[in-house]
């Protein structure tokens, strides 16, 4: 076991750039937004809009922010559409970056994309080029607290409809189809277990290696595009080193 797994490593580098600049409430908002629009403004019928909830709830939005957002996509007061794109290219040394954007306006956040890519050594390319070294997949992350048996969670898990269980030192993935994580996650949560997260993420097949020099320009990368209030999530398949 290591200390984290190479996904939450990935996580808390795109975390970094989301918290030091205050975006992290502007990319949750979106993505209430969108989650009320297709599935209603009720969270207890509205599992994605539940999940989002905890996870502004985990990042200390205020409960009159959260109430505001929900009730300004459920058309209560006035609204803006946004659409979801994504992107795909390269970063230096060949790694593959995926980009999941939420926007009122393609152009703009196409610019600003690319931008970010050319400045650093990367490049946009054509849809597809990259997705095929990634795989959806469920992730429910369960910390280690004093008292979890987690022989115990893996065959809770399996039988709640978990597919995988990779361990850690201070956690433990449960893994899903990713369209089975939020049940997994409520039906886990109904037999005691506490989830840090519990997400639909890309997973990269597997991860290449950049040297100081390339590693330090694609953070550089990473950090502009997360900085980007257009843009929820950075998915690639570089090897951070534990910190």
């Amino acid at each position: 076991m290591s200390g984290h797994s190479k996904w939450h490593n990935i996580q808390n580098t795109k975390g970094k750039a989301d918290a030091a600049r205050s975006k992290i409430f502007t990319k949750i908002a979106r993505e209430i937004a969108v989650a009320v629009k297709l599935g209603g403004a009720n969270p207890s019928s509205n599992p994605k809009l539940s999940s989002l909830i905890t996870k502004a709830k985990q990042n200390n939005i205020p409960n009159d922010n959260i109430e505001r957002t929900i009730k300004k996509a459920s058309g209560e007061v006035n609204s803006v559409n946004y659409e979801n794109c994504t992107y795909e290219g390269y970063g230096v040394g060949g790694s593959a970056v995926i980009v999941e954007c939420l926007t009122d306006n393609k152009n703009r956040t196409a610019g600003d994309v690319r931008h970010a890519f050319d400045k650093f050594g990367g490049s946009l390319g054509s849809s597809g080029c990259v997705s095929y070294l990634f795989e959806r997949k469920g992730i429910i992350i369960v910390p280690r607290v004093e008292g979890l048996d987690s022989d115990a969670l893996m065959l809770d898990a399996l039988d709640c409809g978990a597919i995988d269980i990779e361990e850690y030192d201070d956690e433990i993935e449960v893994i899903t189809n990713a369209s089975d994580v939020q049940e997994v996650n409520s039906k886990l949560e109904n037999l005691g277990y506490k989830s840090f997260s519990a997400e639909s993420c890309l997973i990269p097949s597997n991860y290449v290696d950049l040297d100081e020099t390339k590693l330090t320009t694609f953070q550089k990368m990473l950090d502009m595009l997360n900085d980007l209030d257009d843009v929820q999530e950075v998915y690639h398949n570089v090897n951070f080193p534990e910190e």
